[in-house]
């Protein structure tokens, strides 16, 4: 199959699987869409949500709808990295054998990831940067495809472990779900409080997932896209020759290039699934406020005039 024939196979499927997961998914068209960009950027996304948002409900959607493997791990604050990562044991026969923990999966729901010690975060940090763990000094490879979900709740700070913002900084999106609309939520209490069940079938299996990925990465930009993508990070760097007056006066801390990586990944895959087989500006606007909130760090002034990230990046665009 050409490239042509497979981005427009690409572009049937993603709405394909958006169709399945609509089945049990109401609304949250942005959400599905964030996470489903980032797995086939071959990254991770970050939910963010106050409960009963249906976090954890869309990620194991998707799930379904993808033939492929799926653990949910609930951090807590007593989870080691040896709960997650696998550990070493003796057998009958007096050898060590190595047990792999739930992050020998393909999709990983790291549930509430800021309620666990920052040694277990680290644990996990290695296995999305890397696609293995590390066990008595011995490497093992992770799964393909390899997906890491996490959600975080924004409200209830108490107990809980902010992430890194190296880890932070790993997570190709930062997905904001938002309350439904009052039509959505009519559909929502109506689903959930009958007896209606909806059955989610698989449309794409692990050998699919991959080519796509591998389609992603080959799509092409051209140069004046990718010149707006960087120079888009490099406004939000604070007292830099390109920095803006708002990033100046709000901004501590800005993006790193790890964010024009993404940008440009994101735009192209947010090309191919609208039926385009090259990203241009609007692509890369499309999914800048993903990109961008989590790697954007606010000073008091910002945070004393009630400024937002997003309310800085739209300056930005």
């Amino acid at each position: 199959m050409s490239d042509i024939e497979l981005a427009k196979d690409f572009t049937n499927k993603y709405q394909e699987v958006k169709r399945e997961v609509s089945k049990i998914i109401v609304g949250q068209e942005q959400a599905v869409d964030g996470v489903l960009t980032a797995l086939f950027c071959n990254s991770h996304a970050l939910l963010v949500g106050v409960p009963g948002l249906a976090k954890t409900l869309l990620i194991k959607t998707i799930s379904e709808a993808l033939d492929l493997n799926f653990n949910r791990i609930q951090f807590t604050p007593d989870l080691m990295p040896s709960d997650i990562t696998g550990n070493e044991i003796l057998d009958e026969s007096r050898q060590f054998k190595f047990i792999k923990g739930p992050l020998f999966s393909n999709i990983i729901l790291a549930d509430e990831i800021n309620r666990t010690p920052p040694k277990t975060q680290a644990a996990l940090l290695e296995a999305m940067q890397e696609r293995s763990v590390t066990v008595n000094g011995k490497s093992y490879q992770l799964n393909q495809p390899f997906f890491v979900l996490a959600t975080q709740n924004p409200i209830e700070q108490e107990g809980t472990y902010p992430l890194p913002e190296a880890q932070l900084d790993r997570f190709m999106f930062n997905l904001v779900l938002g309350y439904p609309s009052f039509e959505e939520e009519v559909n929502i209490v109506k689903n959930t409080t009958s007896n209606r069940t909806a059955k989610v079938n698989n449309c794409l299996n692990a050998e699919e997932i991959l080519a796509y990925q591998a389609l992603v990465r080959k799509a092409p930009i051209a140069d004046n896209v990718l010149e707006y993508a960087v120079n888009l990070v490099s406004k939000t760097r604070p007292n830099t020759a390109k920095a803006t007056d708002k990033v100046n006066e709000f901004i501590s801390y800005g993006a790193g290039p790890r964010a024009g990586q993404f940008l440009v990944l994101g735009a192209k895959c947010h090309a191919l699934i609208n039926g385009k087989l090259s990203p241009d500006i609007d692509d890369i606007q499309a999914i800048a406020y993903n990109v961008l909130r989590h790697r954007l760090v606010k000073n008091y002034k910002a945070e004393a005039e009630g400024l937002s990230l997003d309310d800085i990046i739209k300056t930005l665009l």
